[in-house]
């Protein structure tokens, strides 16, 4: 399929431009007509250029359907009283949620109808749901709109009327355990003006409807801009665990869960630059903290008041740990390896006195892959669920029983068509940065391609330490079975090879994640796995970021990008601390008020960097509601390369006008989203026909 027409003369672009306003700054004004209007007309752009694309996207989407099972029943979870589980129709988009009393399945009955929920609104997101400590009441949150503002909901189960209770609120919500007759506490949190999570309330709620429902009470307002509130609940159900935190400092502060009216207990006060979480056994709190170095070590002290601290897990320089769970019998912690990129889970079983009487790491079914420990409510279980996956490994459920080591299969994602994941593989390559690191690049693609270089299709993000570990996607089959290799660039300020790979990465050392993409690119190519002319870039949000720095570097490494909801324009969001996020961010990018923070901003900041040049096609997604990307950056950029643009590539821009920055709700909708996207970078890699 040929290319389209460029997207000068006559564009929405050369309409609407300012001459007064080069920047396009005006892009801001949500209220403006003008906006509104420029942001159809980039949409009309961009399907009459897609136009010859629809056929393709359509056969990859029913395609895509194809491979997966339509209707799906998660795993069912029995907690204290009753059985929970999910379920969700082939024609559905969103789930049913279904229980029975322990021990009597034939009594299940469906407690909650998402469908209902949603079938009236153009964008529906479920922000959390939490049940009753008796579990004959639920409460959740929902987001009607995208801008992740959310509408606190409760219900008596299985059939009881919804009532709404607040509206404005945080996505997540946490019960008490003070449970009576007449009803309960609920902990959530809300909103201050940038959309910032900074305070805790507790609100009584009666079960009976007739009694007048009571104004909530603050718990704890947190002034600094910089920090996060959030709440939750050990395992043991003994305690509320309030976190306020930045992005590298964490105060913890604590409730007893049956008491949640009394003055909060402070673990851990805030110092700088030191992140802490905790949990809990009886007579015990454990503290997973940096405190005596970057990759974090454990602690442990006595319930009692004014306890100290002493070392449980030192500190090492080979290992990050990630997370602990604590259980009855010990302790589960998240463990990554440095030199492997991999993250282990280790089992720690304690006596009664805290002494260690087991200390194992939990096998791997292959490496790299993706081993967590999923839900597992009840604190004395002696059998773990773990949830499995790898690039070339659907995801599986298993439970490990402590006791015996059998590890039973409890349930596998089934993959249909003519791809079968036996048929894949993966390959793990290190490319060599510009100061000599050697950065992980992961890659799968068929098998029987294996060996000659592939059109490549590869993907970045790096920053906030998110790790990128292997998964498994069901959508990407389409792009592998017409012969593309799918290839991650774990770049640094990532978290795949631990805490010193996030923080080489991010503020002054921000640099290296540039390279890093770069280089993992050049080994690519240097490893003979990809053709050098027909690479495809791709990173959404940070990963955006990334991505339109590279190509506003080295646009002739690429063939195309796609951008989605990607975060461009970073100088000009850092310097208004009035938007969402901003103050948040500083930690992560620095405040532009000091001039040498904005300078280095500057060098790399996506949309000031933009020059005339021949850039690659470009795909651009944006969301009217996103709150963390704002929906001017992508429609910003778009307009400055079309003007920038030297050559006959397309730049496209398609904004959802009805979703925010998960893009869109709907399981179908996302689907044919993706499609949509996949087509493009077929076409981009010339195999718009295959």
């Amino acid at each position: 399929m040929k290319a389209q027409p460029g997207m000068h003369e006559g564009s929405p672009v050369a309409r609407y431009y300012r001459a007064d306003d080069p920047e396009w700054h005006w892009l801001e004004d949500r209220e403006s007509a003008d906006v509104s209007d420029f942001l159809t007309a980039a949409n009309q752009q961009h399907a009459n250029w897609f136009a010859p694309l629809s056929p393709l996207a359509d056969t990859l989407y029913h395609s895509h359907l194809a491979r997966r099972e339509l209707a799906v029943k998660s795993l069912e979870t029995a907690l204290d009283y009753f059985t929970f589980w999910s379920e969700t129709g082939a024609e559905d988009d969103y789930p049913c949620w279904w229980r029975y009393p322990n021990g009597q399945p034939e009594q299940k009955s469906c407690f909650f109808d998402v469908r209902e929920r949603a079938a009236e609104q153009p964008f529906y997101d479920m922000g959390d749901m939490a049940l009753s400590p008796d579990e004959q009441w639920l409460a959740w949150t929902e987001d009607t709109q995208g801008d992740e503002r959310f509408t606190l909901w409760l219900k008596a189960l299985p059939n009881g009327t919804p009532r709404q209770l607040l509206s404005d609120i945080g996505p997540s919500v946490c019960w008490a355990e003070d449970q009576t007759a007449d009803g309960a506490t609920l902990l959530f949190t809300r909103f201050d003006d940038t959309q910032r999570p900074d305070s805790l309330w507790r609100l009584w709620v009666a079960f009976a409807e007739h009694v007048p429902m009571q104004t909530p009470a603050l718990v704890l307002r947190e002034a600094d801009p910089e920090f996060w509130v959030g709440v939750g609940k050990t395992r043991s159900k003994a305690w509320l665990i309030i976190e306020s935190g930045s992005k590298d400092t964490t105060e913890v502060l604590a409730l007893p869960a049956d008491q949640p009216e009394i003055p909060l207990i402070c673990l851990h006060a805030r110092e700088p630059g030191v992140e802490v979480s905790i949990d809990h056994r009886p007579g015990v709190f454990y503290r997973l903290h940096n405190q005596t170095g970057p990759h974090f070590q454990l602690d442990m002290r006595a319930e009692s008041d004014n306890a100290s601290w002493q070392p449980l897990i030192a500190h090492r320089d080979d290992a990050t740990l990630e997370g602990v769970d604590a259980f009855e019998w010990g302790l589960v912690l998240a463990e990554r390896s440095h030199q492997d990129a991999q993250v282990l889970l280790r089992r720690l079983e304690l006596d009664s006195h805290h002494q260690t009487l087991l200390d194992s790491y939990i096998d791997l079914p292959e490496t790299p892959c993706s081993q967590l420990l999923e839900d597992s409510p009840h604190f004395n279980a002696r059998t773990l669920h773990l949830r499995e996956e790898s690039f070339t490994r659907p995801p599986s459920w298993y439970a490990l029983d402590l006791d015996s080591g059998v590890r039973t299969l409890l349930k596998q994602v089934p993959i249909h068509g003519n791809l079968a994941p036996e048929q894949l593989v993966s390959r793990r390559v290190w490319a060599t940065s510009h100061d000599g690191e050697q950065v992980p690049v992961s890659v799968v693609m068929r098998a029987d391609l294996a060996g000659q270089p592939l059109p490549t299709l590869l993907y970045g993000y790096g920053a906030y330490g998110e790790a990128l570990d292997p998964w498994f996607s069901i959508a990407r089959l389409e792009l592998l079975e017409r012969g593309v290799a799918f290839a991650v660039a774990h770049v640094r300020g990532g978290g795949e090879r631990g805490e010193p790979w996030y923080l080489a990465g991010k503020m002054a050392h921000k640099e290296n994640s540039f390279h890093d993409f770069l280089a993992a690119r050049e080994a690519l190519v240097a490893t003979h796995i990809s053709q050098p002319e027909r690479i495809v870039a791709c990173g959404a949000s940070a990963g955006g970021l990334l991505v339109g720095t590279c190509i506003n570097r080295a646009p002739e490494a690429f063939c195309a990008a796609v951008l989605d909801v990607p975060f461009l324009d970073v100088l000009r969001t850092m310097q208004n601390p009035e938007l969402p996020l901003t103050t948040a961010e500083y930690t992560e990018w620095g405040n532009p008020e000091a001039p040498d923070v904005a300078e280095r901003i500057a060098g790399y900041s996506p949309i000031d960097n933009i020059r005339e040049q021949h850039y690659p096609a470009l795909w651009i997604e944006g969301s009217w509601f996103d709150t963390r990307v704002s929906y001017w950056e992508p429609a910003k950029f778009y307009a400055r390369v079309s003007q920038a643009q030297q050559g006959a590539a397309p730049t496209l821009l398609h904004t959802d006008m009805s979703s925010g920055h998960g893009g869109a709700s709907g399981r179908f909708k996302a689907w044919r989203d993706t499609a949509r996207q996949d087509a493009f970078i077929l076409w981009a890699l010339g195999l718009a026909e295959a």
